[in-house]
């Protein structure tokens, strides 16, 4: 039987460059050149700086590719300004044609990725520079890894660009949020004047200036039922009906795939006032307290002591303007003043029960959860996108990276 072919390695063709263990007495927060540590290679600063000698070969550029050598292998293009090298990260980049710079990044992240995978953890594994002179040269040539990797690069962008408008939606959201519970919207369908502008149109309260018209009842006097979740631990199964912890509610939303399970019997067995209805919002109260989400649709599901739940009072107030309103800075700033507990926080049912709320009329209600809706739509669009275009990137990379996705037809300027 023949001997299998080994491929030939990346090694002749790419140049791998260990970190410095620069002398910590240089290390400060203010004078000399960011230093490189394996915390700092995700982002575009670092912790410390150096001030002191260095040999310039150990200067790292924006775009250079490194790599953590200890602990999750990963790897990164250095996104800051000028900075040094330290030890346990290295640099690696294209030592002859045959590589394309733009390609061996993303050629890498698999490769290292994999290596990750095998390589033994005793405490702390540790990467070989050996290790990386050792990959498999990529199947197809320099013309064709350049193009692959400017398409990585070009859904990447996308990507990063995607994720920035979101995170400005979401502060433009907060600040709307806080706008339209503190000063409502006139019958013009227009956000009132702040209270400097207009004090004839608002009252003081324990909250601040809020609209005339607007009444502050207590938290349960605009709720049906307000209770908490399971007093006991539960025994969970592989599948069934969803359990949730605090961990699963982040920013008004549920990750029903951080939930656990319990099984249909276990769960007639723990239902708590009936069937969750839609409409309910769940509030933690525990540890990472603060956190709301809405249900809705009708579903099957439990859920731990340290999440509330609030059922509304749909003929008081609107469920989606509540969620709203304990989603906002307006009533996280009264649950910061009412949890009790020093290594764990806690806001009682008491507590709860006794948040001040803000409550216009029905029909301006409905009119600031459809504003807020609207804004809402947009952010989950737009986190959809991203979504998509994340696993498009994966199918890229596995198509491109292998050859088994041609790009010839791009060097010969055909349209794709």
């Amino acid at each position: 039987m023949s001997e299998p072919i080994t491929p030939p390695s990346i090694g002749p063709n790419i140049k791998v460059l260990s970190g410095f263990a620069f002398p910590s007495d240089g290390f400060n927060q203010l004078e000399g050149l960011p230093l490189i540590r394996i915390r700092d290679l995700a982002g575009a600063s670092t912790e410390v700086r150096f001030k002191g000698r260095f040999d310039p070969m150990y200067l790292i550029k924006n775009g250079d590719i490194l790599i953590g050598m200890d602990g999750d292998f990963e790897v990164h293009r250095w996104g800051g300004e000028n900075a040094l090298l330290n030890q346990r990260v290295c640099k690696v980049e294209a030592a002859t044609p045959e590589i394309d710079s733009g390609f061996l990044y993303w050629y890498l992240k698999p490769e290292i990725a994999a290596i990750h995978q095998r390589t033994p953890q005793t405490t702390v594994r540790h990467l070989s520079t050996k290790d990386l002179y050792v990959i498999p040269m990529p199947s197809i040539g320099s013309d064709e890894q350049a193009v692959a990797g400017q398409i990585l690069d070009t859904i990447d962008t996308a990507i990063h660009e995607t994720e920035a408008i979101i995170a400005k939606l979401k502060a433009v959201k907060q600040g709307l949020l806080h706008d339209l519970l503190t000063r409502g919207i006139d019958a013009n369908g227009e956000l009132r004047p702040p209270q400097t502008e207009a004090p004839h149109l608002y009252k003081p309260s324990p909250l601040g200036w809020i609209p005339k018209e607007w009444k502050m009842p207590q938290l349960y006097e605009v709720c049906t039922t307000i209770g908490d979740g399971v007093h006991y631990a539960v025994r969970r199964s592989a599948e069934g009906v969803p359990f949730l912890f605090v961990s699963c509610i982040r920013n008004g939303e549920i990750d029903w795939n951080a939930s656990s399970y319990v099984s249909p019997d276990t769960y007639r067995e723990i239902k708590i006032k009936g069937r969750p209805q839609k409409g309910l919002i769940l509030f933690t109260v525990v540890g990472s307290y603060g956190h709301a989400a809405q249900i809705d649709e009708e579903i099957n599901f439990g859920f731990e002591r340290n999440i509330a739940f609030v059922m509304p009072s749909a003929s008081v107030i609107q469920p989606r303007y509540l969620f709203y309103f304990l989603s906002s800075l307006v009533t996280k700033n009264q649950v910061e003043k009412l949890v009790i507990g020093n290594a764990q926080k806690v806001l009682t049912l008491g507590a709860l029960k006794g948040v001040l709320t803000l409550l216009p009329t029905f029909e301006e209600q409905i009119k600031i959860s459809a504003a807020l809706d609207v804004m809402s739509t947009r952010i989950a669009n737009e986190i959809g996108y991203v979504k998509k275009m994340r696993v498009q990137k994966i199918a890229l990379m596995d198509d491109l990276l292998t050859g088994r996705v041609r790009v010839t037809p791009l060097l010969e300027g055909d349209t794709p």
